[in-house]
């Protein structure tokens, strides 16, 4: 789309009405409350919730890029083949997580071939990747759970501080073209949130202080990953990516923040324990 093209009626402008903010709220407890329980009840049931939300995200994504039926359930199945070596049962082989990060690639390759659309072959490494970060992260030694929740917890961290400081504060917008309701006293509240978070859970949890300090850098990369999937709404001339959750839209509306998150939190956390290895 051209800078001078006429842009689609605007992604983020939903109606604030208590009524529908009210739903939100309680539509965020209610998927706050079902990660961290999936989370806390162990790998295989983190697994079966992050492979659920991979293939409704795929779903999501091939309906942004206006794809058929068939091509989307296509796109699906490839994503499902290293959806299943992450389970937990496939940890007796190794190497486990380079081997499926070459199957990610080998299904965007096999998409790319067969549909000759690139942009849905990107959504099978869009979609597979963060997945897999977090299960790495949640099965990552004796702290795996911890470092899997604070790379969850900064994001809902964020956005929780990025609302209520753009509410209350208000002013200059962040990127008004991709989504005038952010603003840039959201996106300094949200990293403060995000950093506040960090340090609690340094406190209170034994998060290394190293990962503490970097929340607020993947706060402002959540936000990034927010405006990214504007503007793949924007292009594809929808308000939401769809409208499973109440309130919310759809699922990579609620994820967008994690997706690039995800990754770069697995790499700190792999690096950080290596270095003190």
């Amino acid at each position: 789309m051209s800078d001078d093209a006429p842009l689609p009626p605007t992604p983020d402008a939903k109606l604030r009405t208590p009524s529908n903010l009210r739903l939100r709220m309680i539509a965020s407890v209610g998927m706050i409350a079902v990660a961290s329980v999936a989370l806390v009840v162990g790998d295989v049931a983190f697994w079966l919730l992050a492979v659920v939300i991979a293939l409704f995200m795929m779903a999501e994504w091939s309906d942004l890029h206006h794809v058929d039926a068939r091509t989307k359930r296509l796109a699906q199945m490839a994503l499902s083949v290293p959806l299943a070596t992450m389970a937990p049962a496939w940890l007796i082989i190794e190497p486990h997580d380079f081997f499926t990060l070459g199957l990610i690639g080998g299904a965007a390759f096999f998409v790319v071939i067969v549909t000759r659309l690139p942009r849905l072959a990107a959504g099978v490494v869009y979609c597979g990747v963060p997945v897999l970060a977090l299960v790495v992260l949640r099965r990552h030694d004796a702290h795996g759970l911890l470092y899997a929740f604070w790379a969850m917890a900064l994001v809902w961290a964020c956005d929780i501080g990025a609302f209520f400081a753009g509410r209350s504060i208000g002013g200059p917008k962040l990127a008004p073209r991709l989504s005038p309701n952010k603003t840039w006293a959201g996106l300094i509240g949200g990293t403060i949130a995000a950093g506040a978070l960090g340090l609690v859970l340094h406190v209170t949890a034994g998060l290394p202080l190293a990962l503490a300090l970097c929340s607020p850098v993947l706060a402002v990369l959540a936000q990034l990953g927010d405006l990214y999937e504007s503007w793949l709404k924007r292009r594809a001339g929808v308000k939401d990516s769809g409208n499973i959750l109440p309130g919310h839209g759809g699922v990579l509306d609620r994820l967008d923040g994690l997706v690039p998150v995800a990754p770069v939190a697995a790499i700190l956390v792999l690096t950080l324990t290596g270095l003190a290895a």
